[in-house]
């Protein structure tokens, strides 16, 4: 348990793929339950849902943040992206607990909320770079051997 807890809360050092994925997946389940539990309080406020929401992206942002920038760190990178990634996160969930750029349309008596064209875009670019960064976080190899971050966390010195 230890290990996770550092695992989601150091961002000094590298840790290679199989950590990350592991970290990742205690993410997953925790931003799970939080739903369920965040779901059945706000008790159908789509409102209250949106900002609960956000409280959870921000209450998620720094173990996601550990675990990205020392990923990014095995493949000798600052993390720069991650960061980019982190903060793009809450801004576009800032945004949908806010309504702006949304419109709201009646399909068969129900209300459905709709991005505008503007926040469309946002999102698309916004999926495309996140692909981008699952390849780079959970895809590729670190940096064989030392590099200006630590000790290689294969070689079993980290």
């Amino acid at each position: 348990m230890n290990d996770l807890i550092s695992l989601l809360t150091t961002s000094d050092g590298r840790i290679g793929r199989q950590k990350w994925w592991i970290g990742i997946v205690a993410l997953i389940v925790l931003s799970i339950l939080a739903s369920i539990i965040l779901g059945i309080v706000s008790m159908g406020n789509a409102s209250v849902l949106a900002w609960l929401a956000v409280l959870v992206n921000l209450a998620l942002a720094y173990p996601a943040y550990c675990l990205g920038i020392r990923r990014r760190h095995d493949r000798d990178n600052d993390g720069t992206d991650v960061k980019l990634l982190i903060a793009g996160s809450v801004l576009l969930n800032i945004l949908q607990a806010t309504g702006l750029g949304v419109t709201w349309a009646e399909v068969g008596g129900v209300v459905y909320p709709q991005p505008s064209w503007w926040l469309g875009a946002v999102n698309l670019i916004f999926f495309v770079f996140a692909i981008y960064m699952l390849v780079q976080l959970g895809f590729l190899k670190g940096t064989t051997g030392a590099n200006r971050y630590g000790p290689d966390p294969l070689d079993g010195a980290a």
